[in-house]
């Protein structure tokens, strides 16, 4: 028979395939399919569904789940009356938060793979360069006042703390303006 020559579907071709194989297979054993093997084999194939549709709604509850930890940590991070900021030992910026932008005057994604230290004012420079050999060389949290500034002109006071990931050795950093508090 040839398929081509007829008008059908991949999967009718498949099919249609798969009942001349099984048909070849009945006939080399020579032994019609008992009813009994027949049941037990629809039982799998039900029992299987039945798994199959229990490990879909596992994986919609685990969906769900973390759909909600996603909203929940994004709100916790990007919204923060904080700012936060993950720094690699060179003190580029590798990720922040909308209030971290907002404290450097600038928009968030124009400022990751930029770095931190030309945000930091001329007297500070020193204190953070500190800091940061500090915070790198340590497991410990460090901790420091900067000026923070914006193309020369000062944006405010800041403090701020920092400690070093374990695997990845990024600086997860947060900023507080002190300014208000002089």
């Amino acid at each position: 028979m040839n398929y081509k020559e007829q008008n059908i579907t991949d999967a009718q071709l498949l099919r249609m395939k798969a009942e001349e194989k099984l048909n070849k297979r009945q006939k080399k054993s020579g032994k019609p399919e008992k009813e009994t093997d027949i049941k037990k084999l629809l039982h799998e194939l039900q029992v299987h569904q039945i798994e199959l549709e229990m490990q879909n709604e596992e994986l919609r509850q685990a969906f769900q789940t973390t759909e909600i930890a996603l909203k929940k940590y994004t709100m916790l991070y990007d919204f923060a009356p904080i700012g936060y900021f993950t720094l690699d030992s060179e003190a580029s910026i590798c990720d922040l938060n909308f209030t971290g932008a907002e404290m450097l005057g600038e928009r968030r994604f124009s400022l990751v793979d930029s770095n931190f230290m030309l945000f930091i004012s001329d007297d500070s420079k020193h204190v953070f360069n500190d800091f940061l050999i500090k915070v790198f060389s340590g497991k410990a949290k460090e901790s420091c006042k900067v000026m923070l500034r914006n193309d020369k002109n000062p944006l405010c006071m800041a403090y701020l703390e920092g400690i070093v990931t374990g695997d990845d050795q990024k600086c997860l950093l947060t900023a507080v303006d002190i300014s208000g508090f002089k």
